[in-house]
């Protein structure tokens, strides 16, 4: 009899461990760390710093500015009137590779770190995400320009886009006013 109910009080056992176990990788959730260094990752094969991240000559030609890494269009530089399209060349880029003009009219990569007067610093997370799954800024106003692939990116798996946000939000943040987008008139 005692064997029987120490069987039966070892098999209970063994089912709830084994059963918190199974609960436990269900529910695991990526630390903020987790979370941060996949952030970077997907912004590094996503090609953020391609745009959101001026480029300097170096000496072997034009390199990212890390100093000024994700800020957007340098505040400093003022754009003069962009190059009318010409033939097959319909549109064109600054040489930092932060502004962009073409029918749409002239859009300027937007400062990505987390300052909060001139960056994402007072963004939600879910402001953040509604923005790259709308098109939208701030996942409700005015749509985002080209050359920005945000329907590329409208495609990432919210855990992916929960932690470019969370990487985003741990990056230095950079003082830098981007000018707002010059849309086309309309015809």
């Amino acid at each position: 009899m005692k064997r029987t109910i120490t069987t039966i009080a070892v098999v209970a056992v063994s089912a709830v461990l084994v059963t918190m176990e199974l609960t436990a990788k269900s529910t695991n959730v990526p630390t903020k760390q987790q979370q941060i260094a996949r952030g970077e990752y997907v912004v590094t094969i996503a090609g953020c710093n391609d745009c959101h991240t001026p480029l300097k000559m170096g000496p072997k030609g034009p390199e990212p500015d890390m100093s000024r890494m994700l800020s957007g269009h340098p505040q400093q530089m003022a754009m003069p009137p962009a190059p009318k399209p010409n033939g097959p060349w319909l549109w064109s880029g600054a040489a930092t590779n932060t502004a962009f003009a073409g029918p749409w009219g002239v859009s300027f990569a937007r400062n990505l770190t987390p300052d909060n007067n001139t960056g994402i610093g007072i963004w939600s997370e879910e402001m953040f995400v509604n923005t790259l799954r709308s098109g939208r800024h701030w996942g409700v106003a005015r749509p985002i320009l080209p050359p920005m692939p945000w329907m590329n990116y409208a495609k990432m798996s919210d855990e992916d886009l929960r932690a470019v946000y969370t990487y985003l939000r741990s990056i230095k943040p950079v003082k830098n006013q981007v000018p707002d987008a010059i849309l086309a008139p309309h015809s």
